[in-house]
């Protein structure tokens, strides 16, 4: 069998995400002639599995932005931000917001689920990049609307590039995590806390520089947020996240209590971290 195509058969039996499942052939697809404001063949796969035949609006101006680099210094870790613009409501709220990398060996990237609790479904993360792509947030209002906006990034070489530092090293420390908030948390209103982790998050794709083999996938695959027992944020997510994970996101505090993070990844191991919370009650006016 090819190297190439052992390789790809590796990072598929790896793949953590079920919509993944779903649509196999799309990773298997080459990279075709997309072109910045293209559509790709793999995003018409991806669609077809996610979404089946449900309208997606492309003009999200009102609801949804997508931040990212044009050129990514640094293909196996570019910073990204999916911000809502829309005003938080039980009625309007982004309740749902998939990610998809056309052209990584899985497209199907994260799939990111808020509450009420997150107060601001916005989510800041850092992702692999394996070749000039289109990236995709697609978000699903609680009306059942779904929105998406793209970005055209010019990177390449993110999945299969050498990890950070050597296995052992890395494993040594797996499932270290450290929660902060960023700001003084106020009762009721939104405030940004960080989900740092330790974890290799290897793609099965980036060759050991002494052993010559490629390592087999490992990487978180699902995190899960709550704040005093109330969900906070879902993700289901896999390899395109970069080494070491690291989440952004929101949640609103009312009243003290445990911001409570969980990691589950793909060998099955758990991991959890637990921050008190003390908000402050905001000054009458």
């Amino acid at each position: 069998m090819p190297r190439s195509l052992a390789r790809r058969r590796v990072v598929l039996s790896g793949c953590a995400l079920a919509a993944t499942a779903l649509i196999p052939a799309a990773t298997a697809v080459s990279a075709d002639a997309e072109t910045e404001g293209g559509t790709s063949a793999i995003w018409q796969r991806v669609r077809q599995g996610l979404f089946q035949n449900r309208p997606i609006e492309t003009d999200a101006g009102d609801v949804i932005a997508l931040e990212a680099p044009l050129r990514a210094e640094d293909a196996a870790t570019v910073p990204i931000a999916i911000r809502t613009v829309v005003a938080s409501s039980p009625a309007r709220m982004v309740r749902k917001v998939w990610l998809v990398i056309d052209h990584n060996p899985s497209p199907l990237a994260a799939v990111f689920t808020f509450s009420a609790q997150s107060g601001r479904a916005d989510i800041e993360t850092r992702v692999r990049i394996e070749e000039y792509t289109t990236m995709r947030a697609i978000a699903e209002t609680a009306d059942g609307r779904l929105v998406m906006v793209t970005r055209w990034v010019k990177a390449s070489g993110g999945c299969s590039a050498p990890a950070g530092k050597d296995a052992a090293a890395a494993l040594a420390s797996v499932g270290r995590m450290k929660l902060r908030v960023d700001d003084t948390a106020v009762v009721g209103r939104p405030v940004q806390a960080q989900l740092m982790i330790s974890h290799p998050n290897s793609s099965g794709l980036a060759m050991d520089q002494v052993t010559r083999l490629y390592q087999p996938p490992y990487f978180v695959r699902r995190v899960t947020v709550s704040y005093a027992g109330k969900p906070v944020l879902e993700a289901d997510v896999d390899f395109s996240i970069s080494e070491n994970p690291n989440f952004r996101f929101f949640f609103v505090p009312d009243g003290d209590g445990e911001l409570k993070a969980e990691v589950v990844d793909s060998r099955d191991l758990t991991f959890e971290n637990r921050l008190v919370i003390r908000p402050r009650v905001a000054a009458a006016s």
